[in-house]
């Protein structure tokens, strides 16, 4: 059953030289600069992360200007227990600290029905977290916790409820995922130790299996795309400029072939992501810091 109508999509963070979410957000004309740019390539799909005061001015813009895009929004789940296996972090999160995330999170979940209720028409869909799940998640939250979310979001709002989540959680998840509308999956074969000759093969499969695990959902892709910079755990010479091209021009065309929703992550370039401009992290943008195009 399809939820969503095809269209080209992308991840959206607008953050700028010294702005990331808990500092500095984009200005409302640097989010119409980039929104306009995004609009003439094409996207009619944009996904943000949290309801934050950079999705509401991104909400504005698409309202003042009458953009043709639609945002799909979740929320950033605060971490809801301690993962000892966590390479990223030590997390020793005491009960007091892990209770006031919890509370965190239930609010989040309110100011997000709040928003969406504000910009009904320029939202397509909801999430109720981000990678919340995986043995090495740093932000790990219970999928009970996550289907409470769900179920109070439906309750709440006329909008299709869905969780973000990577390809190889879903076959843990079939509880949640049977309770939302449509399944969002994450889909990175650079990160998986794959080389760009191999890389759409492995998106399509990934997209089989979890269609074959909820056959009458719809499936989509809510993250996947091309760094251009390496990190050590990726194949030596895969991350460049002229792979991420060959990628995103691959993967588009296979999407489109068969009508299937893929946010490419990601729009522009991060640096708030790493302190090194060079980390792999800071450069999955198709377009640079200064919003020019890569290729």
């Amino acid at each position: 059953m399809e939820i969503l109508t095809y269209g080209k999509a992308i991840c959206y963070s607008g953050y700028r030289q010294g702005q990331s979410p808990k500092t500095v957000v984009p200005t409302k004309e640097q989010i119409e600069e980039d929104l306009e740019i995004l609009a003439k390539d094409g996207y009619r799909y944009i996904r943000m992360y949290d309801p934050n005061l950079h999705a509401r001015r991104a909400l504005e813009v698409i309202r003042e200007k009458k953009l043709p895009i639609k945002c799909m929004i979740g929320i950033d789940s605060d971490p809801e227990e301690n993962n000892p296996d966590c390479p990223f972090e030590k997390q020793e999160r005491t009960p007091e600290e892990l209770l006031k995330n919890k509370e965190r999170n239930d609010a989040e979940v309110e100011k997000l029905i709040e928003l969406v209720r504000e910009y009904d028409e320029e939202v397509a869909a909801v999430s109720v977290g981000n990678e919340n799940t995986p043995t090495w998640g740093a932000r790990m939250v219970r999928p009970e916790r996550l289907l409470s979310h769900a179920k109070r979001l439906k309750e709440a709002l006329n909008k299709p409820v869905t969780f973000c989540e990577g390809v190889f959680e879903w076959p843990h998840l079939k509880e949640l995922g049977d309770y939302l509308d449509f399944i969002s999956v994450h889909s990175y074969p650079l990160h998986y130790g794959e080389t760009v000759d191999v890389a759409i093969e492995m998106n399509q499969k990934h997209y089989a299996d979890i269609k074959k695990l909820f056959p009458d959902k719809q499936v989509l892709f809510t993250e996947v795309g091309w760094t251009t910079k390496p990190n050590s755990a990726m194949v030596v010479g895969q991350a460049c400029v002229e792979n991420q091209k060959r990628y995103i021009t691959e993967l588009r065309e296979w999407l489109d072939r068969d009508q299937i929703i893929g946010f490419i992550f990601e729009a522009f370039d991060e640096p708030w992501k790493g302190s090194n401009p060079n980390k792999s992290e800071c450069n999955w943008g198709l377009y640079y810091l200064d919003r020019t195009a890569k290729w």
